[in-house]
């Protein structure tokens, strides 16, 4: 949650070209030292993934007040409404979308089983709350778990809008703002942990990864095929077709969502008066479409790994909102908002390990509900750069969904309360 633009930051630093910087620096040196091919950093990476210190130490800056990620700009409109769609758009032209395809519809089943157990979960961790410390579900605790539900079914546009459905206090909704960071973004934390052991958990579960080992190596093919040295003409046409395409979905996003809004009577309830909705289906839509085009032997130019530079800085961004200190005044909403999580994993596991799909599956099930399209792509692009689409698609599938389902975890929770 943004910081009052009314207070003073007491960070240390506030300059966002100076947290750019930073933000710049510690990337640079977390690549640096993971490259090294001996000694200490070798044996360091090999137990502690490199993408996790880049999420990871900037919320330490956050944390010990040396800058605000609160109030900066380079999450928000930066990183989430420029490099986000730019990433897309350089990720998606790449995508073999065939294979993707082939990934069958477990995935699909994956996705619907996450956003029910998100439901479940808000039920049990109310009532098992309610018997461990019920002063922690007391109140318009429940209208705050409906606004968290709407995030962690679909994202902040289903988040504010319980908000106002269900009208939640602001130091209520602020609270659970920080429940959503401090539990979503350290669940993210562990899904890209855990994806560096993805093939040791396939190998335990039996899973069947063929079709995503094959759509990686016809993708590392088709990159070999085409790779060549890069040319300046190259980046500037890469640079050019990524940001070209996020201003064109800008420029598309204002006007529909506008008209939408006001024209479209269900348009609200599927989020469609949003305007980064649009800007996120838009991009990814243009980079689908280029991928039928030569535009995709651009991969080989590097394309795909400029896109996920971009995502690495996203990841940067997100990290520096963090703050493992703001749940001082009400710590038992933290527990309650890893009792509910816990559920939803739980059960979501248990729906992989039945329908016995690889550990991707059951990561973009979760990540797509929990994180949406701003931090599912970038889990998703841990397992291989061209599957962040993957993760971009089923978070974007959340924004339509996510009202509705949220709604109903209100009035159900609303119910439990007696109110």
């Amino acid at each position: 949650m943004a910081a009052d633009p009314t207070t003073p930051s007491t960070a240390l630093i506030t300059n966002d070209i100076v947290l750019f910087g930073l933000i710049a620096a510690t990337l640079a040196a977390v690549f640096w030292t993971a490259s090294r091919p001996t000694g200490f950093w070798k044996r360091f990476y090999g137990v502690v993934p490199a993408l996790l210190l880049c999420y990871f130490i900037p919320g330490i800056y956050n944390t010990v007040g040396l800058i605000d990620g609160g109030s900066s700009a380079l999450y928000n409109p930066v990183a989430s409404r420029v490099l986000l769609p730019a990433a897309l758009v350089l990720l998606t032209l790449t995508i073999d979308l065939r294979g993707v395809l082939r990934l069958g519809p477990k995935l699909l089943l994956m996705y619907i089983g996450a956003s029910l157990t998100v439901m479940i979960g808000a039920f049990a961790a109310f009532w098992i709350m309610g018997l461990i410390h019920p002063e922690t579900v007391a109140g318009d605790t429940w209208a705050g778990m409906a606004a968290l539900a709407g995030s962690w079914i679909g994202g902040g546009a289903n988040m504010v809008a319980m908000k106002e459905v269900f009208a939640v206090d602001e130091t209520t909704f602020g609270q659970f703002v920080v429940v959503d960071v401090g539990v979503g973004y350290v669940w993210m934390a562990v899904l890209i942990f855990l994806a560096g052991r993805a093939a040791k958990i396939d190998a335990r579960s039996g899973a069947d990864t063929r079709a995503i080992e094959d759509l990686k190596t016809r993708l590392a093919s088709y990159q070999a095929e085409h790779e060549r040295v890069t040319s300046l003409t190259d980046l500037m046409l890469i640079v050019g077709i990524a940001f070209g395409a996020v201003g064109l979905s800008h420029a598309i996003a204002g006007p529909a969502s506008a008209w939408f809004g006001a024209n479209v009577s269900w348009a609200r309830q599927v989020s469609l008066h949003e305007p980064f909705v649009w800007v996120v289906v838009l991009s990814t839509l243009i980079g689908l479409g280029l991928s039928f085009t030569r535009v995709r032997t651009l991969d080989g130019a590097g394309a795909s790994k400029i896109g996920t530079l971009l995502l690495y800085i996203l990841i940067a961004c997100i990290g520096m909102q963090m703050d493992i200190f703001a749940l001082a005044d009400r710590p038992w909403l933290f527990l309650l908002g890893l009792i509910w999580i816990a559920v939803h994993i739980a059960l979501l596991w248990a729906l992989g390990k039945l329908l016995r799909v690889p550990f991707f599956y059951f990561a973009m099930g979760s990540q797509s509900n929990i994180g949406g399209p701003a931090s599912a792509p970038v889990v998703a692009s841990v397992f291989h750069p061209a599957l962040a689409p993957v993760g971009a698609l089923l978070g974007a599938l959340g924004y339509a969904t996510g009202t509705v389902l949220a709604y109903l975890v209100g009035i159900g929770l609303r119910a439990m309360a007696g109110q």
